[in-house]
């Protein structure tokens, strides 16, 4: 990471660690109060994590900064996305997806429908390489550490008390990077994680026609935000009416989906394709 925008992302974490210490807030009430993870807090104060504009909105929010301060850090947050990072954009490699796991580290309540990628936090560690290295110019130092936080943050799939709702067409699990090792590993997590009390795992197969044609990936993090996933990043929405047109589209989804023991089925048999291709999977 260049070292102008290190020093920029430690100026903006020593900027907001300041307004909390003024607030009297620990960084737990703080994470509490906006609705983030604590880790995100602590990651953002010390400067090792860049916030997305809406984590930001909502420390100010938590923080009751007026708006000369909350323009203050907002402009902080701005200088260190223009920062340049030795021709390699973090946050182009950030966009492959962080905004995902940061909104889901601080859910309780999550549901992703994806098309052709694998959700954030079921994708094995050689599958989030591949998709954070796909953006241009990455470098391997960049993508390394990226894959590091996003294995990190599947953590929060084995606390108790969350509940995860996942949603794929059977058309994901054969959009496949890398080579067929690298599926059946991936796959192999799937069933793995599907066993989990806190996972539901659901397959729209093939043979069943789609409730509505998909666009899109996307992430409903509780009922309070929605990650929109399009080609070249991601944003993040609170509108109401966003927020129940996706509900209503992942219920779609989610009907139309195999769970249980035919979702486990699905999971098997496409395993053995990739195990046994034939003239289907070449590498």
């Amino acid at each position: 990471m260049g070292s102008e925008r290190r020093e920029r992302m430690k100026a903006l974490g020593a900027r907001l660690r300041g307004l909390r210490a003024e607030a009297g807030l620990t960084g737990a009430v703080l994470a509490q109060r906006a609705g983030v993870g604590q880790p995100t807090v602590s990651k953002v104060e010390t400067g090792r994590m860049v916030p997305s504009a809406d984590v930001l909105d909502r420390l100010s929010r938590a923080l009751g900064l007026d708006e000369p301060t909350a323009g203050e850090v907002r402009d902080l947050l701005a200088a260190v996305e223009a920062a340049s990072d030795s021709g390699q954009s973090a946050d182009g490699v950030t966009s492959a997806g962080m905004a995902v796991d940061e909104e889901v580290r601080s859910a309780r309540l999550v549901r992703s429908f994806q098309c052709v990628v694998l959700p954030a936090m079921l994708q094995s560690a050689e599958y989030a390489r591949h998709v954070f290295g796909s953006v241009p110019s990455a470098t391997p130092e960049v993508v390394g550490r990226a894959v590091a936080a996003r294995v990190e943050q599947q953590s929060v799939l084995y606390e108790p008390g969350r509940e995860s709702v996942f949603v794929l067409t059977e058309a994901v699990l054969r959009t496949w990077p890398g080579s067929p090792a690298l599926m059946l590993a991936q796959l192999d997590r799937l069933l793995a994680v599907e066993s989990l009390s806190t996972v539901r795992l659901g397959v729209i197969p093939w043979r069943r026609p789609v409730p509505v044609l998909p666009r899109h990936g996307f992430t409903l993090c509780d009922r309070r935000a929605v990650v929109v996933e399009t080609f070249d990043g991601e944003r993040v929405s609170d509108d109401s009416g966003e927020l129940a047109s996706y509900e209503e589209m992942f219920g779609r989804f989610e009907q139309a989906a195999v769970f249980g023991g035919e979702g486990r089925e699905l999971l098997l048999r496409v395993m053995k394709e990739f195990r046994d291709p034939g003239d289907a999977v070449t590498p």
